[in-house]
């Protein structure tokens, strides 16, 4: 049997007459209390402040040795991602009502359209893509992507963008969010055309 598991006969007898040590007993009991403290946190708990919550509570540890079962039984701390802001909304120039009113339909194209700012973080840093949607085939019709927030590397290029490939038509809604970039006079005193 040994060689069709390819274990040597040494290790077969040592695991099959092993006696759980003093130590195996306090791991297991420590693996469940870093279990139930890692549920508790909801994953966002490292080693050094679960061996905190386990000194609080009696336990005699190291952070290394917490370390150590952590990683041998799978357990990491999820990292939350950083959010970066991209939409001022507190500025003082004045912004467009809401004429879209959450009406996402369009009967032909150009009639509405969308936009907005998200944030990628590739190696070198942030970058920012600005993104124009008709609503009608829900197509990207403008993009932008520029390494800063001001209204001309994003919106303004994208427009441009936009408009060369589908003219807006009279009386065609544009929606965004409130941000600075969207309510600033270089975007709205842009030639529609």
């Amino acid at each position: 049997m040994c060689k069709i598991f390819k274990i040597s006969r040494n290790s077969y007898y040592r695991s099959k007459n092993y006696v759980p040590s003093d130590r195996d007993g306090k791991n297991r009991m420590l693996l469940s209390e870093i279990h139930r403290i890692c549920e508790r946190s909801k994953s966002t708990y490292g080693s050094p402040r679960i061996t905190e919550e386990l000194k609080a509570k009696g336990f005699k540890v190291s952070r290394s040795r917490v370390a150590r079962l952590m990683k041998k039984h799978g357990i990491k701390a999820v990292r939350k991602k950083k959010f970066v802001v991209t939409t001022d909304s507190k500025h003082q120039y004045p912004v467009a009502d809401n004429v879209l009113d959450r009406d996402f339909k369009a009967t032909a194209a150009a009639q509405k359209w969308v936009s907005d700012i998200t944030y990628l973080k590739p190696a070198q840093g942030w970058l920012y893509l600005t993104v124009i949607i008709d609503l009608f085939d829900r197509k990207v019709i403008g993009w932008s992507l520029s390494n800063g927030l001001k209204a001309r590397q994003t919106i303004i290029a994208a427009w441009r963008m936009a408009v060369n490939n589908r003219m807006p038509c009279e009386g065609m809604i544009f929606h965004s969010d409130r941000g600075v970039q969207y309510a600033s006079h270089a975007f709205v005193n842009i030639d529609p055309s």
